[in-house]
């Protein structure tokens, strides 16, 4: 299975480009909020016990690109997408089955000319990935890494409601303010508490049963980010995919799969020209208005291709789908998957593929 992830992630980088819906190519690791080289550990997953309970399957990402910055006093400006990403999986009566918190922080550098600095071929890992890499363990008043907290975040916030959730109580700083919670997760959890309801809200049917293991997978790129000209401003393209998957064993139970492409462009001396107290809409958020559906040979939106391929790839098992053959562009060669999905799959084979490590 790693040579099969390595290959879909190699093929991935340059098929990704053909596809219609973004990229698949990736880039700059961020500085954590406390200072990070880049190494991956394993992909973050939560595993109950066994039920023969249906459970909803919820994905929620969230955007903010308000921590970008100029190009000013000889040094360089950046744009730094931070994504914040919760599956869950929850109970017709809506109690939290399962939950994963991750969060992505993407930050790409340029100069005062409006030439990008940054290396739009590097990998951007998500928090998770990066694990004791990140650097708050070495910080934090607990010695906890980041990961951790959010992982007993998550275990505190399973079996809870959503009004359960919502009466946590929190400091004026955003952290927890009961003392059993804060012994174990000192970062902020305002946010994430809003991100848990929020994936709940979206969390639908889709085939997961309560016991099945609950997975969250990240790629992110930059790589069709672009320098300013004297015609033309410059932009980061922060484009990140993420899937959360549910699986019995190696067999796919849910798939839930949603992108946000975060733009921030910057002008030929280096100042960024982009409303940053906008809030990037995800590609199933847009729905209609992401446009594809105008031009898409089947007619259909990038939101209802997605959800076609997630379709299909529930019940199979993991070597299954990284056995889906492909053509040269990087699209379904299976005619039954190519009739409902024609945008490029490599990326989501590569996201269900990750699911093994």
């Amino acid at each position: 299975m790693k040579k099969l992830l390595a290959l879909i992630l190699s093929g991935t980088l340059t098929m990704g480009a053909l596809s219609a819906c973004g990229s698949t190519a990736v880039v700059a690791v961020p500085q954590p909020e406390e200072s990070a080289p880049a190494v991956t550990e394993p992909v973050p997953e939560h595993t109950q016990g066994t039920s023969d309970a249906a459970v909803k399957t919820g994905l929620y990402l969230g955007t903010s690109l308000s921590s970008s910055k100029n190009a000013a006093d000889g040094e360089d400006g950046y744009s730094q997408a931070n994504i914040d990403l919760v599956a869950v999986t929850v109970t017709d009566e809506g109690v939290i089955d399962s939950c994963v918190i991750d969060s992505i922080q993407a930050k790409a550098t340029f100069d005062a000319t409006g030439t990008l600095t940054a290396d739009l071929t590097a990998q951007v890992p998500s928090k998770n990935e990066l694990g004791s890499n990140y650097g708050m363990g070495q910080v934090s008043s607990i010695g906890k890494e980041w990961n951790e907290q959010v992982q007993a975040l998550a275990d505190y916030v399973e079996g809870k409601t959503v009004e359960e959730i919502k009466g946590i109580a929190v400091t004026e700083e955003g952290k927890a303010a009961d003392a059993d919670l804060a012994a174990s997760v000192t970062v902020s959890i305002a946010g994430y508490l809003d991100a848990i309801e929020q994936a709940v809200s979206n969390a639908t049917h889709l085939g997961a049963m309560q016991g099945d293991r609950l997975v969250l997978t990240t790629s992110t790129n930059i790589a069709n980010s672009k320098s300013a000209t004297a015609e033309e401003p410059g932009q980061v393209q922060t484009s990140a995919t993420v899937a959360a998957i549910t699986l019995n064993g190696d067999v796919i139970t849910s798939c839930y799969i949603d992108a946000v492409q975060a733009n921030v462009d910057f002008d030929a001396a280096g100042v960024i020209t982009t409303d940053l107290t906008a809030v990037p809409p995800t590609k199933n958020e847009l729905g209609d208005n992401y446009g594809m559906g105008q031009i898409s040979p089947i007619g259909k939106e990038w939101n209802e291709q997605v959800a076609a391929f997630c379709a299909y790839v529930t019940g199979k098992t993991l070597d299954q789908v990284a056995g889906i053959a492909v053509t040269e562009k990087g699209a379904a060669a299976d005619a039954d998957l190519a009739a409902s999905v024609t945008i490029a799959i490599g990326e989501f084979q590569a996201l269900i593929a990750k699911a093994a490590a």
